[in-house]
């Protein structure tokens, strides 16, 4: 079995935290027991999942901003990159035709598709792992995983069964009913679609054929923007008569708000923080170095990082999504990237310069590409650690208190032979992703020249 990893999404609910490429995965708030320390959704899972499937059976699938996050969090997962966000039924054809031709799996062997957000136990990928099964089993063209409702939510999709037994056969699908509907289909025995799917590789290959759609990976990458933008429940579930669903009664939860997410954490406080003894039930998450001290204040979260402060009544905080205005995602404060980390301290713009001051932690043992600009002049100035500086082919190893200048156009580098800070200051217009010009380095060879 092949599992295909779907993460996506652009954490508008658990703003300030998350943003356009920190999506609610990615956040380390959940506590590891075997280790004692934080990690995030995505961590979680795939830990889980590496007990019943093996990692080399598993691909992510996600978009281009969340490449470097999750190669942080994950290592050397294969990744499939989408070129644009188009829900997930292209998503999850791309990476089948992954699968097929470049990875060489048979079209009879059965794929499984999980999201990488679902807080559950660890028994609940050993009922993926028997949709496999059971998909072989009665020849069915896909099989689901049902959750037993809990209450009448209309967030999820409904299965209605028609026959149950050991497992499920599905007479229809009811798709974010309202409160009402959720609560009478729940009497008449509805369950949670939890979208997970298992089903024979052939079964997509052969729907992108009768499309019209190329079934080779590189080929369907340049068709990709063409590929309907629907989800794959309406795109390839609803269109299918031979359905079969397991069902899972436990423990199964969508943390997608704060309300949600601070149940599942070990900790009030995360950061530099501190409550009241009379602050009951209230969460303090904070992600900058300046203290936050919360009093008297109840059943409440208080969520800061680099791109903003959010103060919420636990409740309320299910409407952060309709609150968020256009322009909030436009630059990210904080990212995680495959070297480290970096988050802006300062944005100004004056005499049609663009002004930007970050911080960046390059891990020990990692670097930052080789490459230039067109459009602005930087100032990086070491605060900690022991790095080898690269510049228009030149090497020098560098530490706290040197600066280092950077002119339009000059080739740089920088790996940390110990986990290194510094502060860089980048002046010019415009300062965006595109003004980067990475080049091709062979880092053994220039590693071991400097040794």
């Amino acid at each position: 079995m092949k599992l295909i990893l779907l993460s996506g999404g652009s954490g508008t609910r658990l703003w300030p935290l998350s943003n356009d490429s920190r999506a609610k995965q990615f956040l380390k708030v959940l506590l590891n027991q075997e280790t004692g320390e934080l990690e995030s959704m995505v961590q979680r899972v795939y830990r889980q999942l590496s007990e019943v499937v093996a990692p080399e059976d598993m691909i992510v699938t996600t978009n281009r901003a969340q490449v470097d996050m999750l190669r942080s969090q994950l290592g050397n997962i294969p990744i499939v990159v989408e070129p644009e966000r188009r829900d997930t039924f292209p998503a999850i054809a791309l990476a089948c035709t992954y699968l097929s031709s470049s990875l060489g799996v048979k079209e009879n062997e059965i794929v499984g598709v999980v999201s990488v957000d679902a807080f559950v136990d660890a028994a609940f990928y050993q009922k993926v792992k028997e949709l496999e099964k059971l998909v072989t089993l009665t020849n069915a063209e896909i099989g689901l995983l049902g959750i037993k409702p809990t209450y009448p939510s209309s967030k999820y999709g409904y299965l209605i069964p028609k026959h149950h037994a050991e497992y499920m056969t599905i007479e229809k699908f009811v798709e974010k009913p309202s409160e009402e509907a959720a609560e009478q289909l729940i009497l008449e025995g509805a369950y949670w679609n939890s979208g997970v799917f298992a089903f024979p590789l052939g079964l997509i290959l052969n729907k992108l054929c009768k499309k019209g759609f190329a079934i080779k990976y590189e080929d369907l990458l340049d068709q990709f923007s063409t590929l309907p933008r629907n989800s794959f429940d309406y795109e390839i579930v609803e269109n299918l008569t031979e359905i079969t669903a397991l069902t899972y009664d436990n423990y199964w939860k969508d943390l997608g708000t704060w309300n949600t997410l601070t149940e599942e954490m070990s900790q009030q406080v995360i950061g530099n923080g501190g409550l009241s003894d009379d602050s009951m039930n209230t969460h303090i998450i904070n992600e900058l170095e300046l203290p936050v001290k919360v009093l008297g204040i109840t059943n409440a979260v208080i969520a800061v990082s680099a791109d903003g402060i959010l103060v919420t009544d636990k409740p309320a905080s299910s409407r952060m999504k309709d609150m968020l205005h256009e322009g909030l995602f436009s630059r990210p404060m904080y990212e995680e990237r495959r070297w480290g980390w970096y988050r802006v301290l300062d944005v100004t713009k004056k005499e049609g310069r663009e002004v930007l001051t970050k911080r960046l932690c390059v891990h020990t043992g990692k670097n930052l590409s080789y490459q230039y600009h067109y459009h602005r002049e930087e100032t990086w100035t070491i605060i900690s650690g022991l790095a080898i500086f690269i510049q228009d082919g030149v090497q020098k190893l560098v530490q706290a208190g040197d600066v280092l200048q950077i002119p339009p156009f000059s080739k740089h580098a920088i790996y940390a032979e110990i986990e290194t800070e510094f502060i860089e200051v980048q002046i010019g217009s415009p300062l965006v992703e595109e003004d980067i010009v990475r080049i091709t380095l062979d880092w053994d060879e220039t590693l071991s020249s400097y040794n």
